[in-house]
């Protein structure tokens, strides 16, 4: 075996360890970066998760891919069949209604108001109220799917199919029948206006 050469800076330290002694040099740089690169990536995690707690906690992560996993597979059944029973579903899940709020207070807002009540909290409103059970053209979610879809040209309320095409308009019907409890009472408008 070959011997390293001597040189002159190569100090040896002064222990020994079972006949073995090693050189006094300074660690390479390379290695020296990647300590202080780990050491700083640890205070910024620390910071990050259990400082500040910015980040969601295991639970709430998982609960997050759950529903946003749920919601992928909603969004690809919602393609094959549209019923009342995907819509209901869509209406619980929190990624379809966050996407429904933001079309919604794009879209309705003007007619319908940001509190869904639209006639019921304002005379001067144009869409009727959402949130109560008196429904103008059936109040299941394939009846307002279809309402929002075709439009009621003859009340003022504009054919949305085109404009949004069948996700916005089903993400938008999402948000508003998660106001209402699958089961409730559907009240026709016109049965509940001759009652009266």
């Amino acid at each position: 075996m070959n011997e390293p050469a001597d040189q002159p800076d190569d100090t040896l330290r002064p222990h020994s360890y079972d006949g073995i002694q090693e050189y006094d040099k300074r660690l390479p740089n390379w290695w020296l970066f990647t300590l202080y690169g780990a050491i700083l990536f640890w205070i910024g995690y620390w910071t990050y998760y259990e400082w500040l707690r910015v980040a969601p906690e295991g639970p709430q992560r998982l609960e997050l891919a759950l529903t946003r996993i749920e919601a992928e597979k909603l969004a690809a059944n919602a393609t094959l069949r549209l019923d009342d029973k995907s819509l209901w579903a869509m209406s619980r899940n929190a990624v379809f209604v966050d996407a429904g709020r933001q079309i919604f207070s794009a879209n309705c807002v003007a007619c319908h108001l940001q509190s869904l009540r639209g006639k019921g909290e304002s005379p001067a409103a144009i869409g009727p109220d959402l949130t109560d059970q008196v429904w103008i053209h059936g109040g299941q979610p394939t009846d307002v799917y279809r309402t929002v879809t075709q439009g009621v040209p003859d009340k003022g309320m504009p054919t949305w199919g085109p404009v949004l095409g069948p996700k916005r308009i089903t993400e938008a019907v999402a948000y508003v029948m998660s106001h209402h409890q699958e089961g409730e009472p559907v009240v026709d408008a016109a049965k509940a206006a001759g009652g009266k």
